[in-house]
């Protein structure tokens, strides 16, 4: 018997594409919520042409829409936007990611939509919020990156600064308001009032500056580039003898400590230069030259030998290929096959893993409209005929 899961119950409508959005609604169906995917007739989210497809199936698509009931409804006409409105009294949660006031405009802005349920609560992602003089700025990731900071702080030093990948502020943003969705709905189950949501792709990536803010912002201190190391201990990608990479990383004194041991140099925490946290960063550089020349004369089976006897944090850089041989991925069931239109395909599984109510994944992202009539029937008790004639006009 299947364990249920903790968002049953919950039913989602999800007005939003691309990555940000889906990607919100896809964690929440992956733990039990019914997400009503809407899509534009005879086009679909521009995710399904983006990336590698086979038989017109997006591997992007599959992966993020996963879980989903995916219908076809056109939200520029007005037959559309009575559709939603009709939906909005039946679900708990919408989700979208038009430009601000494109929803307004369409009569399914936040104070039409709350007087028709006033428990919802409604999730805004945008490149730059519902607010401030970019507002209506168009966005991706590599935008959000840009304007949020990390786009800068990324690559070698004596490089132009180089785009962070894969597209991590749209997930990043997903997270974050998945997360603000389920403190909203705790809010209203306790108090019986919904709210809105608004959530930002630039203010995802700022968020995870470490403490490059409050650096700048006491001492002045713009955090440049540290190329293939963090800036502030040791640590980095090193190539070995036989020309692999591995990281390591010795944030912590006492990981300090255990790296100049291996090193050879297991006086080195008594230089001034190295005893502290402080003084350490103004001389990584000396480091990092002893870290390479020890890799350049290991081979990858010694170093990674020597680097797991001395307790030091560290991974081979990972290929996809070496994620799929990988026997620590394999045990943890990271890789699972799931159902599509066309056969089994391999995605990362549910993550975070719950040991009571964990969450499961049923099927890929689907043929675009596969659920609408079944949402018109199931939940607006729509007729044969009635979803025929919308069909026929070109709203479903």
């Amino acid at each position: 018997m299947e364990t249920r899961r903790p968002l049953e119950g919950i039913r989602v409508l999800e007005l939003a594409q691309v990555v940000a959005g889906p990607f919100c609604g896809t964690l929440m169906a992956e733990f039990g919520a019914e997400v009503i995917k809407t899509e534009m007739p005879g086009k679909g989210d521009d995710l399904r042409r983006l990336g590698p497809s086979e038989d017109g199936v997006s591997y992007w698509f599959a992966v993020d829409n996963r879980n989903k009931k995916l219908m076809t409804l056109d939200l520029r006409t007005p037959k559309g936007q009575e559709i939603v409105r009709r939906l909005v009294p039946k679900v708990d949660v919408v989700l979208e990611n038009f430009r601000p006031g494109v929803l307004e405009k369409w009569g399914l802005g936040w104070e039409t939509l709350r007087a028709l349920n006033p428990r919802l609560v409604m999730a805004r992602i945008t490149a730059f919020g519902q607010t401030g003089p970019l507002r209506q700025g168009p966005g991706y990731a590599a935008i959000a990156s840009a304007f949020g900071g990390t786009w800068y702080v990324n690559g070698p030093a004596d490089r132009p600064p180089a785009r962070p990948t894969p597209v991590y502020p749209d997930y990043l943003t997903g997270l974050f308001t998945a997360f603000g969705v389920m403190a909203a709905l705790r809010h209203r189950d306790a108090t019986g009032e919904g709210q809105w949501i608004d959530a930002a792709l630039y203010e995802s990536a700022f968020r995870i500056m470490e403490y490059t803010t409050t650096f700048y912002g006491r001492q002045g201190v713009v955090r440049e580039r540290g190329g293939l190391q963090h800036a502030g201990w040791p640590g980095g990608a090193f190539e070995t003898l036989d020309h692999r990479w591995i990281v390591f990383t010795a944030p912590a004194q006492h990981l300090f400590e255990r790296l100049c041991v291996m090193l050879g140099q297991p006086d080195l925490p008594n230089d001034p230069r190295f005893a502290g946290a402080t003084e350490r960063p103004k001389h990584i550089d000396v480091i990092l030259e002893m870290a390479g020349r020890w890799f350049a004369a290991r081979s990858f089976d010694k170093a990674m030998d020597e680097l797991h006897a001395h307790d030091i944090p560290h991974s081979p850089i990972m290929s996809m290929a070496d994620i799929f041989a990988d026997p620590h991925v394999r045990a943890r069931e990271m890789i699972v096959d799931v159902p599509s239109d066309i056969g089994a395909l391999p995605q990362p599984a549910v993550v975070p893993k719950l040991s009571g109510t964990p969450g499961r994944i049923t099927h890929a992202g689907a043929a675009l409209g596969r659920h609408t009539d079944e949402v018109l029937t199931g939940l607006l008790g729509m007729s044969r005929d009635e979803i025929a004639a919308l069909r026929a006009e070109g709203v479903i």
